[in-house]
């Protein structure tokens, strides 16, 4: 599968297909390995759990679940979109640069 992604850890991502179209939110965990992302409060599934000893109540818990790397654009703040991102090159340093209106992501 892919060894890199386009988005990392902390990264604010819109996402472009599926039941949450548009919606914008932060990466809490890449999976290179699986080519999938975890976004926050995007694509939540309800977990039934057993009662435990930290949780004798059990019950239901709505949580995230990982969805595909390809469906979301990194968010330009200027653009207020999800967009392309190119990469400049500052002697060693690199940054990632929106395609559409040039100014440097986070």
């Amino acid at each position: 599968m892919a060894s890199n992604l386009h988005v990392k850890k902390g990264d604010k991502v819109e996402i472009i297909s599926g039941k949450d179209k548009k919606k914008t939110g932060k990466v809490l965990v890449a999976y290179p390995k699986t080519g999938k992302v975890l976004v926050e409060g995007v694509n939540l599934i309800k977990k039934h759990t057993k009662g435990t000893q930290k949780n004798p109540q059990g019950g239901i818990i709505e949580k995230e679940a990982a969805f595909d790397a390809s469906n979301v654009l990194l968010y330009c703040p200027a653009c207020k979109r999800g967009v392309r991102y190119g990469q400049k090159i500052d002697g060693d340093k690199k940054t990632r640069v929106c395609k559409k209106c040039g100014k440097e992501l986070e």
